[in-house]
């Protein structure tokens, strides 16, 4: 038992989960070394969400909310940090959820796949019976793509670091929205929005804005989408990093 007074609580508690999705398999071997990266980034902006994070967040709603086939992407890490709340924003905005694992297996495929039917989500992609496709140009197991779901989206939430199938998937002409803690990896320099936040805060946040922009007319997300420089969100994103004294 953990208890709340702990300083560390929360990531105390993220490292739980982590260490409890081990166990069940669906994990990689290296996914506690990505969780401790994300982790020190994270403490180096104070575990909180910054301005440029929300100003990213609004702008990747958006254009989910505009998007004809919008498409959720989860690997072992962001299902056990997060499946519930991705289940809540991939029914605000209308968009699917497909898994994608680099270190893929059968095994790790059915445990996330029954993870999801479980909390009542039946229509995951990326399963052993879906129609998968490949992606030209990756040369690892991320290459896989669901036909109705990835292979054919106009824009995809990629939460954590993916920078190989960033790259390409944006290269192919799709919108890559991104959830990463570290501002200066492959994915967020590739992504066209990317938002520097831990996923736990991040999503259930968007979900919140969701709600907020649905009500919206169409031209003010257009405008939000248009107005966005990744670029210079992700310089304001560096400048939230400080060295604790």
């Amino acid at each position: 038992m953990i208890p709340k007074s702990h300083p560390r609580y929360e990531s105390l508690l993220l490292r739980d989960k982590m260490v409890k999705a081990s166990k069940e398999g669906y994990l990689a071997d290296s996914a506690m070394i990505a969780h401790g990266r994300g982790e020190a980034f994270d403490y180096l902006i104070g575990e909180k969400t910054t301005y440029p994070a929300k100003r990213a967040m609004y702008v990747a709603v958006a254009a989910l909310l505009l998007s004809n086939n919008p498409v959720i992407s989860v690997n072992g890490n962001a299902t056990a940090l997060a499946i519930n709340e991705i289940i809540e924003l991939a029914e605000s905005v209308g968009a699917k959820i497909e898994i994608n694992l680099f270190y893929r297996t059968d095994e790790r495929v059915k445990i996330i796949t029954q993870l999801y039917k479980n909390q009542g989500y039946k229509d995951i992609l990326g399963t052993l019976d879906d129609d998968i496709e490949y992606l030209n140009d990756i040369k690892n197991n991320r290459a896989t793509a669901s036909k109705t779901g990835i292979y054919s989206a106009d824009t995809i939430l990629i939460p954590l670091e993916d920078g190989d199938r960033a790259e390409i998937l944006k290269k192919s002409g799709k919108n890559i929205l991104t959830i990463d803690l570290n501002p200066l990896s492959r994915t967020s320099k590739m992504s066209d929005v990317s938002i520097m936040d831990n996923i736990v805060r991040a999503i259930p946040f968007m979900t919140k804005i969701a709600e907020d922009l649905k009500t919206q007319d169409k031209k003010v997300l257009i405008e939000l989408v248009n107005e966005f420089d990744n670029e210079e969100n992700l310089k304001e994103s560096l400048e939230q990093i400080k060295l604790k004294e």
